[in-house]
């Protein structure tokens, strides 16, 4: 009984690391799905070798050609890029495992030829009876009868017209490896039956496909969730056959990373929680540089009271024996932040020109911005790029500055105090004596303060900052919340600031009727 790691695991290092995201199909990109082909990438770039994407699409009830093109939409707004597979090509060709049906029969042709699988003709019922018969529970399932089957009991099967499915002959003794995570992993021997590789007909399954798909494309490194772990048994069983038949010359080596927890409790991300979403991230405008960034920090760190930091910076420092084994939770509010740590790190222009997709959903710009809407943009962009986290924020922010149409927020007219009315005339009284070619925010500023700051016995209101110019900030945008005051008065111009603010009096005078 061996109770060491199989020396023929690879040793492979530096420009030889090659691995693998190998995705079904299925349903919308999660971002449990995308941590794991972060890592695999940051892996990858940091050693300088290979990133191999490949379709894991044989079940054809579930897969859709429709989640494949959104797999390819995530990565590429991602710009998390591939050295082989699907629409690159490479090598191994092909990358879907729906045209790789006859490498597969060759594969099992092999390990047929080196005996390391047998006919299995025993039905479920069978394999129950036996069980029951022998006083063997229920759930440890099939009993490894057919591994000694006469060729005389094989040929009545067929007799009968019955197919064989073919079984792996799993080895009778430990199986161990190292998790580059988790460290030295054992499974004892008889912790699992024969299993099938091959249905009646044959039909490929998961656990033969999937490792064959590695050995035969040279996979070096399996990076992927904890919740495959317990499959690494079987996998290590049918390598060592893939080794002795001649398949391929190694074992790779496995890396388990930790669940991705939901913000309340200990129970895994679920795929249909919004925050999972990675389109609806998207929608509600985290850039590829923020949502990545904290991505990362589920299961790993770059330093100590550190979590920003760049691509390059990532890639420089990763590696997957830092990954921390512990379950990681996923935190909305730190991804935002993180996310708005990342807005601010643009380039000015990087950051206007990444706002048009989302003012243009909104309709607050055509998708191709006129020249004056770009113009305005890019003046008014900077007023925003410090303080938003989203940039879903932007229609909300910026919106006012490019209609005439304002819509008052309930809750921005319900914090106007008793006295707006008064502050809104003040206010068009002395903007009313700003020349129109010095209105300039520091210009409105100094009018403004002196009509509703300056104390009243020096002949103004003598009001505090805050109730003088929150009815101006709902009148300029209809919101409590907009960009600084006196630069979007700058933007919007006097004669265009002006008439908003006589209009929330008349807005005001007409509710009352």
């Amino acid at each position: 009984m061996s109770s060491s790691p199989d020396p023929r695991t690879t040793t492979a290092t530096g420009a030889d690391v090659r691995v693998r995201f190998c995705p079904s199909p299925t349903g919308l990109p999660h971002v449990g799905l995308i941590r794991t082909v972060l890592f695999n990438w940051a892996y990858a770039r940091h050693n300088g070798g290979k990133l191999v994407f490949r379709i894991e699409d044989t079940d054809a009830a579930r897969d859709s050609e429709e989640s494949y093109l959104q797999l390819l939409d995530a990565l590429r707004w991602l710009k998390i890029d591939w050295d082989e597979g699907v629409e690159v090509g490479g090598p191994h060709a092909p990358y879907r495992q729906s045209q790789r049906h006859d490498i597969y029969r060759e594969v099992l042709d092999k390990l047929i030829a080196a005996g390391a699988v047998y006919e299995s003709y025993s039905t479920t019922e069978e394999i129950d009876a036996r069980n029951e018969a022998n006083g063997r529970a229920k759930q440890l399932g099939y009993d490894n009868f057919d591994r000694h089957l006469t060729d005389e009991q094989k040929a009545a099967f067929r007799a009968e017209g019955r197919e064989p499915a073919w079984r792996l002959r799993v080895p009778d003794e430990d199986l161990t490896y190292v998790d580059l995570i988790r460290g030295e992993v054992t499974f004892p021997a008889g912790s699992f039956p024969d299993f099938v590789l091959v249905r009646a007909g044959g039909v490929p399954l998961y656990p033969f496909v999937n490792p064959v798909d590695d050995a035969l494309m040279g996979i070096t490194h399996v990076i992927r969730g904890e919740d495959l772990m317990p499959s690494t048994a079987r996998q290590l069983a049918l390598y060592g056959a893939l080794v002795d038949a001649g398949v391929t010359t190694f074992i790779p080596r496995f890396a388990h990373m930790p669940l991705v927890l939901g913000e309340e409790g200990n129970k895994k991300l679920s795929k249909r929680d919004p925050k999972a979403d990675l389109f609806l991230q998207r929608d509600k405008g985290f850039i590829h540089e923020g949502l990545l960034n904290y991505l990362a920090l589920l299961g790993w760190s770059i330093g100590p009271d550190r979590d920003v930091f760049s691509l390059e910076e990532l890639v420089a420092a990763f590696d997957i024996v830092d990954v921390n084994p512990n379950p990681a939770r996923f935190d909305q509010k730190k991804a935002e932040s993180i996310n708005g740590d990342h807005i601010r790190m643009l380039a000015p222009e990087d950051f206007a020109a990444r706002l048009v997709p989302y003012l243009a959903a909104a309709g607050v710009i055509d998708e191709t911005p006129t020249p004056a809407q770009q113009a305005m943009l890019a003046a008014s962009a900077p007023l925003v790029q410090e303080r938003m986290q989203l940039l879903g924020d932007a229609p909300g922010l910026l919106g006012f500055l490019f209609s005439d149409e304002l819509a008052y927020q309930e809750d921005a007219l319900a914090s106007l105090p008793a006295n707006a009315d008064e502050v809104l005339v003040a206010s068009v009284g002395a903007l009313e004596l700003v020349p129109e070619t010095d209105f300039s925010a520091a210009a409105v500023q100094d009018a403004l303060a002196g009509a509703l700051i300056t104390p009243v016995d020096e002949g103004g209101l003598g009001l505090k900052p805050r109730v003088a110019y929150g009815p101006l900030r709902v009148a300029l945008s209809g919101r409590r919340v907009s960009p600084p005051l006196f630069e979007s008065m700058e933007l919007l111009g006097k004669t265009e600031t002006i008439r908003r603010l006589g209009a929330l009096v008349e807005h005001r005078s007409d509710a009352r009727g």
